[in-house]
């Protein structure tokens, strides 16, 4: 029991860091403000944390094994690359619109020429390698039309992104108001379709229609 409410505690902890990490940086942003957010005093914060460094090291690799164990295409055990795709892409978007600071946490770091974050560009670069040997694999196969398997992937990564990373201008342009959720279906469907057309492919038919129209795989709340 006291091993599991530790378990919550720190996971509350880390949540809280992510947030205010996502929002102020590493610099801009105070252990006492971490405390806040979880719910705790500063001395029972400092109890589960040895220092704000620290803390935001964990916090990017838990992203980046999040991140290894979720979205990679390499986690996918379907053949047919029109489910993948989608299957992909909608994962991306619903976790950009669920949670945001992950992916603003990220670009911050390494806008901050990723420094902290260098220390786990292994695991990441491992997963892409996997993902990039799969697409490339469809396109020696005849599945998919010829195309550059990491840039593929790379500009994935941009379009699914935006919608965290740059989540107040797309409300802004698509009127939606704060607290209000984005129609997280209509952002799958024209992310979904734009990939799969440069791959030569159409959408999937019965089998993923719910992840390019409906709830599959989450909510649609922000």
């Amino acid at each position: 029991m006291a091993a599991s409410r530790r378990q919550q505690i720190r996971r509350s902890i880390l949540d809280a860091a992510i947030i205010e990490f996502s929002r102020n940086g590493l610099e801009g942003t105070s252990t006492q403000a971490i405390a806040d957010r979880a719910g705790l005093t500063k001395p029972q914060l400092h109890y589960y944390i040895s220092s704000k460094e620290e803390l935001y090291d964990e916090a990017l690799q838990f992203i980046v094994a999040e991140w290894k164990h979720i979205f990679f295409m390499s986690t996918e055990s379907d053949a047919d690359p029109a489910h993948v795709i989608v299957s992909y892409v909608t994962r991306k978007i619903r976790h950009a619109i669920e949670r945001p600071e992950v992916a603003r946490l990220f670009a911050r770091e390494v806008a901050r020429g990723a420094t902290a974050l260098s220390r786990h560009w292994d695991d990441l670069a491992a997963s892409v390698d996997q993902s990039t040997a799969i697409i490339q694999s469809w396109i020696d196969q005849g599945l998919i039309r010829e195309l550059d398997p990491l840039i593929f992937q790379m500009n994935i990564w941009a379009a699914t992104e935006y919608f965290a990373e740059h989540g107040a201008q797309a409300r802004y342009l698509l009127g939606v108001s704060d607290g209000e959720a984005l129609d997280a279906d209509r952002l799958i469907r024209e992310t979904a379709e734009l990939f799969l057309a440069r791959a030569g492919l159409s959408a999937p038919d019965d089998r993923n229609a719910s992840a390019m129209g409906t709830s599959e795989g989450g909510t649609s709340d922000p």
